[in-house]
């Protein structure tokens, strides 16, 4: 298959990218190497890729893709997005990178890949607002930036789908973490505070707060039963995560034994827009997508402190 995957340099996307490639899929990653977060560690992932065959296409989604982009893809996988919720990320850009350009990837997409099989949105358990505790069937309500933005695009990429203008699905995903996690996420931050002796800022409030957290490559086994389930997942909107939940403050314990040294926890005021609990419902990828995640929290944070040894450590 030829398969388009947005955002390909960045945390998720890289891992789908990677495993389609190995695959022996043609894939094409597209990013536009923002400066939301240092660019040369995404640059990092770039190599990693490259290396196994992903043929990059550096170009932002509101830049001129009709000449820049190759066309007839099979799949495409919409990972591109303005991220998190940050204090210091304007409505603007929020609006800008989760709707705007969504749309364009979607008049791109329609105008240029006739036989596309299916549109892959890559949405978020923000959608769901203060406790993401629901089943897909819930009225959303989104209480940052970020939830309301990204509920927009996905509600554009399910108005293409459900007007027949275009075959597409939509999938949740619940607070991922493992290697590549971007540097200003829970653990890739605590792992590097432990290991320079830094402060570590947490929310007030947080250490009680609970998360399907979910390591990566659960992820990416949903995104890997995409293939041949295109029309079954055609008009769907899937939660995909873990059903066990952790407390942050669990986490931290265990990124604590796992590196054998205390953080240095310094309280700050909590953060507006942050959920309070999640726990991700997924009968419906089990029933779909055959999905069933497996991998245990502490073997899954081992991994993300190992990788973060191998690259910043050395």
């Amino acid at each position: 298959m030829k398969i388009l995957i947005t955002g390909a340099a960045g945390f998720i996307g890289s891992h789908t990218a990677e495993y389609f490639a190995q695959q022996g899929h043609t894939v094409y990653g597209l990013d536009n190497f923002s400066t939301y977060y240092d660019p040369i560690l995404k640059r990092l992932n770039k190599a990693d890729l490259e290396a196994k065959g992903v043929e990059f296409i550096e170009i932002d989604l509101m830049g001129d893709l009709d000449t820049h982009m190759p066309a007839d893809f099979d799949l495409v996988f919409h990972f591109a997005a303005q991220p998190g919720i940050s204090a210091t990320t304007t409505l603007e850009e929020y609006v800008r990178n989760n709707i705007y350009a969504t749309q364009r990837l979607l008049d791109w997409t329609k105008q240029y890949n006739p036989e596309l099989k299916l549109f892959v949105n890559i949405a978020t358990s923000s959608i769901y607002g203060k406790e993401a505790t629901l089943p897909e069937t819930a009225v959303p309500t989104p209480i940052s930036f970020y939830g309301t933005t990204k509920l927009a695009g996905e509600q554009l990429v399910m108005g293409e789908q459900r007007t027949g203008k275009i075959k597409a699905c939509s999938l949740r995903l619940y607070s991922v973490y493992g290697p590549r996690e971007r540097p200003e996420k829970l653990y890739t931050k605590l792992i590097k505070s432990i290991f320079d002796g830094e402060p570590f800022p947490l929310f007030e409030g947080s250490e009680r707060h609970s998360r399907s957290f979910t390591y990566v490559g659960d992820i990416v086994k949903a995104m890997a039963a995409v293939p041949g389930r295109e029309e079954v997942l055609n008009g769907e909107i899937i939660n995909i995560g873990s059903d066990y939940e952790y407390t942050t403050g669990e986490g931290i314990a265990l990124i604590e034994k796992i590196i054998g040294k205390k953080a240095q926890l310094q309280k700050t005021p909590p953060r507006p827009g942050d959920q309070l609990r999640t726990t991700a419902l997924i009968d419906k990828a089990r029933k779909l997508l055959d999905y069933e995640p497996d991998t245990d929290f502490e073997e899954g944070l081992r991994a993300q402190v190992e990788w973060y040894r191998s690259k910043f450590l050395r």
